[in-house]
């Protein structure tokens, strides 16, 4: 789970192809010059050499087009193409004979000279000649030119439609009223910015109802370091909280913000929590990059990311991991995501589970994925700096040390690891320098904190677990037959025991002062006096445990109210929840972040 110094650092547009010059804009472009020649041959008619060449050059030009130069005077006299029908002389409406045509051509060529008179008088008959309609035969019509029609565009081809697979997840549907505790200075608990009847959105002592969130539809609730994730009915997902590294998968970007300080004096009943609004209220994340007819089944929050699982398995995921010295990255091309992708690596997924930094997902053949930040041996594999990057891609953990073991269930604590089978058997793996994994360690033996690989935890081989989560020191069990486990650091009321159940037998002691202490317990005790366990969530240093008719237990660190007590000082033992929001309700779940933790109960309609 994330650490209480959790840091506050918590379409692509279509491409068009370039037009392609079309063959008949290509075949467009001689008609151009055909025209322009045929404009010269009307001012200056042409010799009887030239005449049939332009002809012949024109149609074999216009072809292509089905266009013809149209001459934009009337030629005096025009010696026919091969192919074309000459029109008729104006004084003669006979088609030309041979002999005719000749002797015209031998008239057009006299104008040929370059004499200004002889150029004048054939103007004046060619005035004349227009003068005189009832003899004049109309000129030969002008042929329109046409030009290449455009191709007509093709619609765009709609996007193919993704092809559906398989569903193999199925949406949690129960209804849920939510309940939230804590310090609340960074939004995490959801209240919004202002009071609400009265109460302000901070420093919650006990559970209260989220208003919120209520009719909202809310199925399922992840929590992360200093945000939490939920989902809908209606296949939304809402965050809020801090988004310092995005997070929130949504723009909670705020102008307000600035208090002024040395006007408030001394009203502390200052209605202002100075809290973003936009990150304290629970709002829609961005889904702009998520795929059409994606569906939902559950969200998880880490310390600066949250990830969605889909009825299909794929796995979206946002924000970024951090390592000791600063932000590790998203991806090994993403460095904060600002909303959801997909995440390619990961497929037919059932199950996930996060850390501080760390993933796990588990798919439906039993393999088990790791990824996020691994300095601690917490993705089962040896991570150099030199390609510290490739941690954050998911690659298997391999198969689980006893033979034929089915995973069934994962889980996380802050810097460690579990897989559960189908026998109930626990493996764990990571940081283990207060056994938080179950297995023993040598306070003075340096490998033993650190424990690279699952390896199966003996000390729970005798019970039939079937749940377990780890904070960043211990970690809590309960068995098929509701007996509650804990196991790990001792200091810190951690394990909720008395003092006076550490012996030789059950626990590591260490040297402090000449006086000999409890350092840390790897054979676990159960506790004797409460009802049956149905379920067990850790924060960073606090834990609870739901029972099977629906009240819950906290215990541990408590300074920012969030083992739900009212109080700051440490809670020793586990100890019932009891308040008029929650009183009578039957809860189902429990979750914990770092400074604040969730509860939740059947919707009252869905009661």
């Amino acid at each position: 789970m994330p650490p209480r110094a959790a840091a506050k650092a918590a379409t692509a547009k279509a491409k068009v192809a370039p037009k392609k010059t079309s063959k008949a804009s290509k075949a467009a472009t001689p008609i151009v010059e055909a025209e322009s020649n045929d404009s010269e041959a009307d001012d200056i008619p042409a010799t009887k050499a030239a005449a049939p060449k332009k002809a012949a050059a024109v149609q074999k030009t216009a072809a292509p087009t089905k266009a013809a130069a149209a001459p934009k005077k009337a030629a005096v006299a025009k010696k026919p193409a091969a192919p074309k029908k000459t029109p008729a002389t104006k004084k003669s409406p006979k088609k030309a004979t041979a002999t005719s045509s000749d002797k015209e051509n031998e008239d057009a060529v006299k104008p040929k000279a370059n004499s200004k008179r002889k150029r004048a008088a054939v103007e004046e008959e060619e005035e004349a000649d227009q003068e005189s309609p009832e003899e004049a035969t109309p000129p030969p019509a002008k042929k329109v030119r046409k030009t290449a029609s455009p191709k007509a565009k093709k619609p765009a081809p709609e996007p193919k439609a993704r092809r559906q697979l398989k569903a193999i997840n199925e949406p949690p549907t129960t209804v849920l009223d939510v309940y939230v505790f804590g310090a609340g200075e960074n939004g995490e608990l959801g209240l919004g910015a202002d009071k609400d009847d009265g109460k302000r959105p901070v420093d919650v002592k006990r559970p209260r109802i989220n208003h919120n969130l209520k009719g909202k539809g809310v199925v399922q609730i992840g929590c992360g370091g200093m945000h939490a994730v939920a989902l809908t009915n209606d296949n939304k997902i809402l965050t809020w909280g801090v988004n310092d590294n995005c997070a929130l998968g949504r723009n909670t970007k705020w102008e307000g913000g600035l208090r002024d300080v040395d006007a408030e004096e001394d009203d502390s009943d200052d209605d202002e929590s100075g809290l973003n609004p936009l990150e304290s209220t629970p709002g829609e994340v961005d889904m702009s990059e998520v795929e059409d007819n994606t569906t939902f089944v559950q969200v998880v929050g880490s310390d600066s990311a949250s990830f969605a699982l889909t009825s299909e398995g794929k796995v979206y995921g946002w924000g970024t991991f951090r390592a000791s010295d600063g932000i590790l990255g998203f991806t090994d091309q993403s460095h904060e995501q600002k909303r959801p992708m997909l995440l390619p690596d990961l497929k037919k997924i059932k199950q996930l589970a996060t850390g501080t930094n760390h993933v796990l997902a588990l798919d439906d053949k039993g393999k088990i994925f790791a990824w996020g930040d691994g300095a601690q041996n917490q993705l089962a594999r040896k991570v150099f700096e030199r390609e510290i990057l490739q941690s954050l891609r998911p690659v298997g953990i391999g198969n689980l040390p006893v033979r034929g073991a089915k995973p069934v269930k994962i889980a996380c604590g802050s810097y460690h690891s579990f897989v559960l089978d189908s026998e109930g058997r626990v493996y764990g793996w990571g940081l283990n320098q207060y056994g938080q994994t179950g297995h023993r360690i040598d306070p003075d033996d340096e490998e033993s904190k650190m424990q690279l690989k699952p390896k199966l935890v003996e000390t729970l081989a005798e019970y039939k677990v079937v749940d377990i989560a780890g904070g960043e020191h211990h970690s809590v069990a309960c068995t098929e037959d509701g007996k509650l486990l804990t196991f790990g650091r001792v200091e810190g009321h951690l394990l909720g025991l008395d003092d006076d159940v550490y012996s030789d037998d059950n626990t590591v002691f260490e040297e402090k002062n000449g006086e000999k202490l409890p350092h840390s317990l790897y054979k676990p005790i159960p506790f004797e006096d409460i009802p049956p366990v149905a379920s067990v969530a850790v924060g960073v240093d606090n834990s609870f445990a739901v029972t099977e008719d629906g009240q819950v237990y906290s215990w541990g660190f408590s300074v920012g109210f969030q083992t739900g007590q009212g109080q700051t000082d440490d809670v020793e033992e586990p100890t019932l929840i009891d308040n008029t929001a929650i009183r009578g309700k039957k809860i189902i779940f429990a979750g914990s972040g770092g400074p604040y933790s969730v509860l939740a109960s059947a919707a009252e309609e869905e009661a």
